[in-house]
């Protein structure tokens, strides 16, 4: 990554939902993101210095059990006291791919973002996706083109905003 500011996308996504909406995302930052990079990067090798370069943030994750998932967790516990302190004030977004209601995980997302003092620039994007049995849970998701273009604006708004400076 040159030194231009990027916005750094960390997900995790076991059925593909998550991953459709990150990928949305990503190509509206990319489209209205002018010099600001992009960097996707799972959850499972995101690091302290990923979160510490970044100029913003959307953090993207399957609702697990009323919750967000164990791999996105562990994301946020691997990095979460190294950066304490050192992101205050940044940017961020977040995105959730739900069976029933996605809340839970939200908030989730919101307490670990506000114990970094970070500055939400929406509300939680949820899509849910009514999958209630567990043939419907395990099985690949396909997120629709309306709530693929939800995503699509969320990432060209942080990557707008981080190019005009106004995040």
């Amino acid at each position: 990554m040159s030194n231009t500011a990027h916005i750094l996308l960390v997900y995790h996504s076991d059925t593909g939902g998550t991953l459709q909406m990150i990928r949305a995302a990503e190509a509206g930052a990319v489209e209205a993101g002018g010099t600001v990079g992009v960097r996707v990067v799972h959850a499972a090798a995101a690091e302290p210095g990923d979160l510490l370069a970044a100029a913003g943030y959307v953090f993207a994750t399957p609702e697990n059990l009323a919750a967000i998932s164990g791999l996105m967790k562990h994301f946020f516990d691997r990095t979460y006291y190294a950066v304490l302190d050192r992101i205050a004030a940044r940017p961020y977004a977040s995105l959730i791919c739900a069976g029933s209601d996605g809340s839970n995980a939200a908030r989730q997302i919101q307490r670990i973002a506000t114990g970094w003092r970070l500055k939400p620039i929406a509300d939680p994007l949820i899509v849910c996706t009514h999958a209630q049995t567990p043939e419907a849970i395990l099985q690949p998701k396909r997120i629709g083109e309306a709530d693929l273009m939800r995503c699509r604006e969320l990432g060209a708004t942080l990557a707008g905003g981080v190019e005009l400076g106004i995040f």
